[in-house]
């Protein structure tokens, strides 16, 4: 039977805060240019990495490590990669040939912070710099192949950029839950789960704590991800967001089978997530109540 977490939402808002503001300067460090970087480009890769966010892939990450018997300061480098990562995908996402969206966090995005071709090529940096981070990460060279490995698979055609494709390859119309349900999995829990992965491998953890860690990590992502879907129709005037069309024809759950069933799935997904982590035992009540936090962000 899974464990119930004593940890409350807003406990784990707070350790997710404190824990945030370590990384940042881990994160500032790790992205620190050299004089020869031209400076719109250095400027925009800060700017769109250190502009907020909760930090909870790197978060991810580094608790699995420590929970497999490793520790944050070894989960460090693959941390800021799994950020850059995330970074990169959103500055590409929010272009005009893609989801063109203008603001990013309340804040312009990053294209229209510089311009196109700067944002393309500040994510292009941020995309080498997680693959760098991850060669040069590790003592073990096994430990960064696996790594890096993991990271280009979470990343390709069978992960985000997958996953965006079949997105802004969708056609108008009501989505089925199947197609809705492969681009949640491969746009946003498959990086969900790359970096429980990679805290797993920062560890040297075994076959089952890194089944365990993957499980959650997918399933928290999903969850992450249908949770994002609800707030997006409720936060919308009428339920449409600017730009975004008829919200019927949206790849989002609420679309494809209303917003109850959306929030039941999200609740199964939390509950599969939380299940995973029984074999971490109590150690692991902070991502228990990650897995609750992300679907009761104002919902």
């Amino acid at each position: 039977m899974s464990r119930a977490t004593c940890m409350t939402t807003e406990q784990i808002a707070g350790r997710l805060t404190a824990w945030g503001e370590r990384f940042e300067a881990v994160l500032v460090d790790a992205l620190r240019t050299n004089e020869d970087v031209p400076s719109p480009l250095a400027e925009a890769v800060r700017y769109a990495t250190l502009g907020g966010g909760k930090r909870v892939r790197p978060f991810v990450l580094s608790r699995v490590c420590e929970l497999c018997g490793g520790s944050e300061r070894e989960a460090a480098p693959a941390a800021v990669a799994i950020e850059c990562v995330h970074a990169f995908s959103l500055i590409h996402d929010d272009l005009p040939a893609m989801d063109d969206d203008d603001f990013r966090r309340g804040r312009p995005s990053c294209h229209k912070a510089f311009s196109e071709a700067v944002a393309i090529l500040a994510g292009d940096a941020l995309f080498a710099r997680a693959f760098e981070l991850l060669a040069d990460g590790f003592r073990d060279p096994q430990q960064s192949t696996d790594a890096v490995a993991e990271l280009a698979r979470a990343c390709g055609w069978s992960g985000i950029i997958g996953g965006q494709t079949l997105d802004i390859l969708n056609e108008p119309g009501t989505p089925s839950l199947e197609q809705v349900t492969r681009i949640h999995l491969l746009k946003t829990a498959r990086l969900f789960e790359c970096a429980a992965r990679l805290g797993a491998i920062c560890a040297r953890a075994d076959e089952a704590q890194t089944r365990a860690a993957v499980t959650f990590g997918r399933q928290l992502g999903l969850a992450f991800q249908i949770a994002d879907d609800l707030l997006d129709q409720a936060g919308a005037p009428n339920g449409v967001a600017p730009g975004k069309g008829d919200p019927a024809d949206q790849p989002t759950y609420p679309a494809a089978i209303g917003v109850e069933a959306s929030r039941r799935a999200a609740e199964e997904a939390v509950a599969q997530a939380v299940a995973a982590l029984d074999i971490f035992g109590p150690p692991a009540d902070d991502l228990r109540a990650l897995a609750r936090f992300v679907i009761e962000r104002e919902l």
